[in-house]
């Protein structure tokens, strides 16, 4: 039965009175010694609690797609099958910015995909996904794909579409951009409209090791890639199989809380993949998110601090960074790296009111995908 359907819902809320008429209906007919009756009792009640918690736990979670599927609740589904060394164009958390990180250049084989629906009520039937295994990250997972309404429209059949890569906080499903923060429900009608363009949207796995382990979208040796399977592997992967404009100026990285962290990241780390970043409550910092891997590390931690990488660049990079959070979420983090940024690095910062949820940063999107289509315009 899936995690984030209507049947185990269901079943939670019938649950949750099934097991508090079968405690009034037992209580009195418990036999044995008193302490027999007491354990007995106490288990009753252990029972319709867990019903309770169980039912608004998946109320939350439907609501909000923190686990998309069992194995991620769980914890036990690691996605990372090797972790080789990143191609030479690579640069990871222990890659100083804009050095070459270890291994070769060579270009690896066209990847081509099938394609099915999502298969999830929260998300949109018109969401896409695939399996992908990284040829170089080392890294399998799913990513989620929608085509804007331009896509199939034969006026159009010549034109390449810009890419936005939107990246989930920790823990978070990879789903949840556009089950939970409805992004391609909200924008469609403006990019109809025209006042948006018509990228293509796509959602990879994050959620790489464990519930317990936030690699924070880097490549931490010996333990993960992620930086690389977010960079260059999904990436070329979408461009093999969509009529995705390749250069940099076409692609953006968007993200909320640890996802902000990572989208600023990945951003000013590869100038070359991304003209733009988007980081809603996010933070510079990893030790913020206190189950982040590069955390762990000093230097780990500080060449995978987004203020630390755009004051160390041999060159500022040519990236606009959009930048929202409430004072103490995220804002201070903003406004640091706008003072620190230098022509032709942008920073826009943006003073948000409300809770670290998706009911801030839901409503925020079509002003923050009109704030990025100043910036990569429809294909002409």
């Amino acid at each position: 039965m899936q995690l984030t359907g209507q049947p185990f819902l269901i079943l939670t809320i019938i649950l949750v009175p099934v097991s508090v008429l079968l405690a009034l209906l037992l209580w009195g007919r418990v036999r044995g010694p008193k302490p027999v009756q007491l354990l007995t009792r106490l288990v009753m009640i252990l029972f319709c609690q867990a019903t309770a918690v169980t039912m608004v736990f998946v109320m939350v979670n439907n609501a909000n797609l923190i686990y998309g599927n069992w194995s991620d609740l769980l914890g036990s589904d690691s996605h990372v099958r090797a972790v080789p060394d990143p191609p030479a164009a690579d640069a990871g958390a222990g890659t100083p910015a804009g050095q070459p990180g270890a291994g070769n250049d060579a270009k690896p084989a066209k990847v081509l995909q099938q394609f099915k629906g999502v298969g999830d009520p929260l998300v949109p039937s018109d969401v896409q996904t695939t399996d992908l295994k990284g040829q170089l990250s080392g890294v399998d997972g799913e990513v989620n794909v929608w085509l804007p309404p331009q896509y199939n429209d034969p006026a159009w059949k010549d034109k390449k579409f810009p890419v936005v890569e939107l990246l989930p906080g920790f823990p978070g499903s990879s789903k949840t951009w556009f089950g939970t923060l409805k992004v391609s429900d909200q924008l469609k009608p403006l990019m109809q409209s025209g006042q948006v363009t018509p990228f293509i949207l796509i959602s990879p796995r994050t959620q790489l090791i464990s519930t317990t382990v936030d690699t924070g979208c880097a490549n931490v040796p010996g333990k993960v890639n992620a930086d690389t399977w977010i960079s260059q592997d999904v990436p070329n992967m979408i461009i093999d199989n969509f009529r995705a404009d390749p250069s940099p100026a076409a692609w953006a990285v968007a993200g909320y809380s640890a996802g902000g962290h990572c989208a600023d990241r990945m951003a000013l780390l590869h100038p070359e993949r991304y003209r733009a970043g988007i980081s809603l409550s996010g933070y510079s910092d990893p030790g913020a998110e206190e189950l982040s891997l590069t955390a762990k590390d000093p230097k780990l931690r500080q060449a995978a601090n987004p203020l630390y990488i755009l004051q160390h660049a041999a060159n500022p990079p040519k990236v606009a960074l959009f930048q929202s959070g409430n004072k103490g979420d995220g804002y201070e983090d903003g406004q640091a790296l706008a003072a620190a940024a230098k022509a032709p690095t942008t920073v826009t910062v943006q003073e948000t009111t409300g809770p670290h949820t998706p009911s801030v940063w839901r409503p925020m999107l079509p002003d923050v995908f009109k704030w990025l289509t100043a910036l990569i315009p429809a294909p002409h």
